[in-house]
């Protein structure tokens, strides 16, 4: 008898959250929960590798419905959440392959071949990934002060002649300017240290504003592949360039360590996975 609770006989989609060599322990597995609309966390074995999985309801995650949940907020946050845990749970017993959010089967014996055919890859993934951690570096221009509405104190005092006028909102927008390039440069100049300390890197979209909550611009979201080895190291690095001044134009935010989400990508052309630095 599998050590693992059996799926319905004929479930309606098969939710799988990541895959790993060694699967979690059934205790681990029974405390865990996936989805709230699905059924208990159960484990499939494809060739020598586990995948974690969980069966979920047709009616709330075809093509159609899912797309429609996702794009309200608050479901599309506690889907997350729900992938999340189920990644957490199959990463307990090692390295772990993070599948893409909502990547769903018709059963189980299509989530099986899928991994399956995939097995050489996935394992090559999965050495690549042992004993190593994701840190993600966000970098935002320092914010400037606001600037004085119009027909502010600041302005009056100032006169209010349109030539005056002109003149002021020119040298603002060349300060603006000005400024965004040097952030954008230290910002390379983060990158570029950060990364003497990582085996791979890569960059994401920056955020943009309404995300971050921030007036200021994001000019650097990138994430990094650490050595667990090297963790201490890399965490000293990023202290000195937030603590030793060099940097004036920027704000370096850190957060880690992570699954390396980043990193898990074995459904691309290697040719344009993240960056490998060094050998």
């Amino acid at each position: 008898m599998s050590e693992y609770p059996a799926g319905p006989a004929d479930p309606d989609l098969v939710c799988a959250f990541a895959v790993t060599r060694t699967a979690p322990d059934g205790a681990r597995l029974a405390a865990a929960t996936g989805h709230e609309e699905g059924g208990p966390l159960r484990v499939l074995r494809a060739g020598g590798l586990c995948l974690v999985v969980q069966d979920v309801p047709a009616a709330l995650f075809d093509e159609e419905a899912l797309a429609e949940r996702l794009n309200r907020p608050g479901d599309l946050e506690r889907c997350a959440r729900a992938h999340h845990r189920g990644v957490e749970v199959a990463a307990a017993g090692g390295p772990v392959v993070p599948l893409p959010m909502a990547t769903l089967y018709r059963g189980d014996r299509s989530a099986e071949q899928a991994v399956a055919g995939r097995e050489a890859a996935l394992d090559a993934l999965l050495d690549r990934l042992g004993d190593r951690t994701e840190w993600a570096v966000k970098v935002h221009a320092v914010e400037g002060p606001a600037e004085p509405a119009a027909g502010s104190g600041a302005h009056r005092h100032r006169g209010a002649g349109g030539r005056d006028y002109l003149s002021r909102a020119s040298a603002r927008r060349r300060d603006r300017r000005d400024g965004h390039a040097r952030a954008q440069a230290e910002a390379e100049a983060v990158d570029a240290e950060l990364r003497r300390y990582a085996v791979a890197a890569t960059r994401h979209r920056p955020q943009s504003e309404r995300l971050t909550g921030r007036r200021s611009p994001q000019v650097l979201n990138a994430a990094y592949l650490v050595e667990n080895a090297e963790s201490d190291a890399f965490t000293r690095a990023l202290s000195r360039l937030t603590a030793d001044g060099r940097f004036t134009a920027v704000e370096v935010g850190a957060s880690g360590p992570w699954i390396p989400y980043s990193f898990a990508r074995w459904d691309v052309d290697p040719a344009r996975a993240p960056q490998v630095v060094g050998a």
